[in-house]
């Protein structure tokens, strides 16, 4: 008896830099995604990426009159977000772009009634909490082992980009800054634990008014402006009631606090860098110790990334599967516009609420996505 061969779904990927090499790697694991064609404003980057996985180099304007491509992975600059995806949209393509899911929020706005007028799917990174930490965390929560959560503190700090990055000049400049670039990975995976934040307040800051360049590279030896805050802490009240102290820095050189941790009426949480798909999950009932829990066994929890020496779990592309999927069920992906234009707007309010010291309200929108077992996770693969 033959076995069921489930429907692709056709991708073209535009934007073909350093992440693209993972999408298109992953991709692979993924039985019901395709990608068939790149597009690059590079036109030679675009024809290497085509070369090493097998696939067609198109121009964007061939990419969007082809009826073979049903989907446009967005994976452009974030100033280049709007505009791609609106493109892909008005072509009758479904989406999903990279973080953010524009450069403002009343653009995401737009991108998703675009896709909700025209009966499109729209989604956008970052998918890392469908990884294995993030459903072994909403497992322990939703079940009720650490009870309601209360409070919680979430850290990404770290030192900036300038010792690695050849240009680190955008991130340093309005639009950059730890909390657009990084937040995401974060708040998304708050929201998908907590439901949506319906409060911020946040002080802002910055260490320094240069910043000097020590990579490789044509700014070696140079100092570049900082015209948007290194360092903002936040207190983000989340609509069931949670409270969470969320600090994102760029100013700090070392910490020992761990990345996300979530005390509840019950006991107490403790989940490694939303960043990645994987790693140990750590659990306290009732104030006894830590117990650990390595998630490398679960789908989509083994080390696998980079490719020759891994050291953490990149899945990349998980959110497009189960887009796919959710074409097939008619249901919203949990990747979706809304999650990550909820996302956007709790992003501008920090950063409002760090200009001005003034709290802002959220309207707690429907956005968290539905939960995701281990059957579901299976089944992607299958």
């Amino acid at each position: 008896m033959l076995k069921d061969v489930k429907p692709q779904i056709r991708i073209g990927v535009v934007g073909c830099g350093n992440i693209s090499q993972a999408y298109l790697h992953n991709a692979a694991m993924f039985p019901a995604i395709r990608p068939v064609a790149c597009a690059d404003l590079n036109r030679n980057v675009a024809d290497a990426r085509a070369d090493e996985f097998g696939i067609r180099a198109l121009d964007y304007d061939e990419m969007l009159a082809s009826s073979e491509i049903e989907l446009i992975l967005n994976l452009t600059v974030p100033t280049a977000h709007f505009d791609i995806s609106l493109q892909a949209l008005q072509a009758g393509k479904h989406v999903f772009t990279e973080k953010p899911l524009s450069a403002t929020f009343e653009e995401g706005r737009r991108l998703v009634e675009e896709a909700r007028a025209r009966g499109l799917l729209i989604g956008s990174a970052p998918d890392t909490f469908l990884g294995a930490t993030g459903r072994y965390a909403r497992q322990q929560i939703e079940t009720g082992r650490i009870g309601r959560v209360v409070a919680g503190t979430a850290f990404m700090m770290g030192r900036g980009m300038e010792h690695w990055h050849p240009d680190p000049t955008f991130y340093y400049q309005p639009g950059g800054g730890p909390v657009l670039d990084m937040g995401p990975y974060y708040l998304t995976m708050l929201v998908n634990l907590l439901g949506p934040v319906r409060r911020v307040q946040a002080m802002a800051t910055s260490a320094y008014t240069e910043r000097f360049v020590s990579a490789e590279g044509p700014l070696k030896g140079t100092s570049i402006p900082v015209n948007t805050p290194t360092t903002v802490a936040t207190l983000l009240e989340f609509d069931k009631g949670a409270q969470i102290t969320f600090v994102a820095s760029w100013d700090i050189y070392r910490h020992s606090g761990r990345q996300i941790e979530l005390h509840g009426t019950e006991g107490s949480l403790g989940l490694p860098d939303p960043d990645n798909f994987s790693g140990v999950v750590s659990l306290s009932r009732l104030g006894a110790p830590w117990q650990d829990v390595d998630t490398a066994n679960m789908a989509f929890g083994a080390l696998n990334w980079p490719l020759d020496a891994p050291d953490r779990g990149n899945y990349r592309m998980l959110g497009l599967a189960d887009m796919a999927e959710a074409l097939v069920e008619g249901r919203r992906p949990r990747a979706s516009g809304d999650l990550a234009l909820h996302v956007l707007e709790v992003m501008q309010a920090i950063l409002s609420a760090g200009e001005t010291g003034e709290a802002v309200n959220i309207d707690p929108v429907d956005c968290q996505p539905s939960a995701f077992d281990e059957i579901e996770a299976e089944k992607l693969l299958a």
